[in-house]
């Protein structure tokens, strides 16, 4: 289950984004919004990245104008590493190296082919673990405790 979630700019974004995902049978939740009308990101960011964060849904992708924002507020959830990216690399290598479980697309940045690219990409990722779940686990210390043990 992927929880998708987007403001008043990312949603023409999200609307094909979810085209997509039922193109490959792939099972969503939509948390808004679902207008174009001016709506503030974080609200929706919210709702996603805590359907994640809960388990409720896997994975999560959000659209704003540039993705910062509505992803800046959802990795303000506990458990949530959600990477804004512009480009297949980047999202690839998130799910591989990061295990990110949220992407962010900016609708202004990346347009509808290229977003879908990269939803592809990171939906394709797959973790590597090994050397990288240590970097994992820090990251996790410092959400947890504020610092990293021995440092």
């Amino acid at each position: 289950m992927i929880a998708l979630a987007s403001d008043h700019v990312g949603i023409e974004l999200k609307k094909h984004i979810m085209d997509y995902l039922d193109e490959l049978h792939l099972e969503y939740r939509d948390y808004g919004t679902y207008s174009t009308e001016r709506c503030n990101y974080p609200e929706y960011a919210l709702k996603a990245a805590n359907a994640v964060a809960s388990g409720e849904c896997e994975k999560g992708i959000i659209c704003c104008g540039t993705g910062i924002g509505i992803s800046i507020a959802a990795n303000k959830v506990k458990g949530i590493r959600c990477v804004v990216c512009s480009d297949c690399y980047s999202a690839l290598l998130s799910r591989q190296h990061n295990n990110t479980n949220m992407l962010s697309l900016g609708s202004r940045v990346v347009g509808k082919d290229l977003g879908l690219m990269i939803v592809k990409s990171w939906l394709e990722g797959k973790y590597e673990g090994g050397r990288h779940q240590v970097r994992i686990d820090q990251i996790a210390e410092i959400e947890q405790t504020g610092t990293i043990s021995g440092k």
